[in-house]
């Protein structure tokens, strides 16, 4: 097994044990779920980029803290090669260039994430209109200090 498709298993599995976890705006990171800011500043959990950088984080990579960041923390690519533990981004906000939202693929149709306040950390389709592409994060890039 090569050190990628370990660390995506690895990472897919630590967001896979986080559903349930409620959504928290801000929330989360490399340690686990934590309280946010703002809108969720009251709940312990995790808003969608911090589930990817504490998934990540267990799998020995830090990526950063926003989807911006983590939108740079490897190689894009095409749907067609998507494997287990990329992660795919979404485009919500037209008006605004960059992703607004981040999951990790379970498999070609399928993503766990934090979708939004009110909700859970979950599995849902990952083919939505808003789909921006998918990076697989380069293991051994940008994981200094680990």
């Amino acid at each position: 097994m090569s050190a990628r498709s370990v660390a995506g298993s690895i990472a897919l599995r630590a967001a896979l044990e986080m559903i349930g976890v409620p959504y928290s705006w801000g929330g989360g990171g490399v340690h686990g779920p934590g309280y946010g800011i703002g809108r969720g500043a009251t709940t312990k959990g995790f808003d969608c980029s911090g589930l990817a950088e504490y998934a990540y984080a267990r799998a020995g990579a830090l990526i950063g803290t926003t989807t911006y960041e983590q939108w740079r923390a490897g190689i894009r690519i095409t749907k067609e090669l998507l494997e287990p533990g990329d992660l795919v981004f979404f485009d919500s906000d037209k008006a605004t260039p960059g992703p607004e939202h981040v999951g990790l693929a379970v498999d070609a149709e399928r993503m766990v994430h934090a979708p939004h306040t009110g909700a859970q950390v979950r599995i849902d389709p990952l083919n939505r209109a808003d789909l921006l592409g998918i990076v697989r994060v380069e293991v051994g890039r940008g994981d200094q200090g680990l």
